[in-house]
């Protein structure tokens, strides 16, 4: 069970990041109103539902060993690397594709450490407006 909670958690607090940070990134210029209203409350309910994940995986009495935790993580952060790293093959004024596998590493350090596991990656968030 706490597997699947694991990984209930970087399905809502990983996956998509990258596509949010994108979209963020719209916002900050002042592109696409609409899209970016909608990507605010879509990442906010994102955004809850891995804190929940986190306050339901907090409650378990057996939860993962670090690597296990870490394997999982590990999995989703390739996965979304790989589908933005494709998403958005060129680079960006202020966006890139090694920017963005930084920051979704950041965004896994953070779920980690609000899972109660140590962090994996040690990076600092590249983007000033997430």
């Amino acid at each position: 069970f706490a597997e699947r909670i694991v990984a209930y958690a970087c399905v809502e607090g990983i996956l998509f990041s990258g596509s949010f940070c994108a979209i963020y990134w719209l916002k900050k210029r002042g592109l696409m109103p609409g899209l970016t209203f909608s990507n605010g409350l879509i990442s906010r309910d994102e955004g809850l539902h891995a804190e929940f994940a986190c306050l339901v995986y907090g409650m378990l009495q057996n939860k993962l060993p670090d690597d296990v935790a870490h394997c999982i993580v590990r999995g989703a952060v390739e996965a979304e690397r790989t589908f933005i790293c494709d998403a958005l093959p060129c680079d960006l004024i202020g966006m890139n594709n090694e920017l963005m596998t930084r920051y979704i590493e950041f965004v896994a350090d953070r779920l980690l450490t609000a899972l109660g596991h140590p962090k994996l990656f040690e990076v600092s968030n590249p983007f000033d407006w997430m």
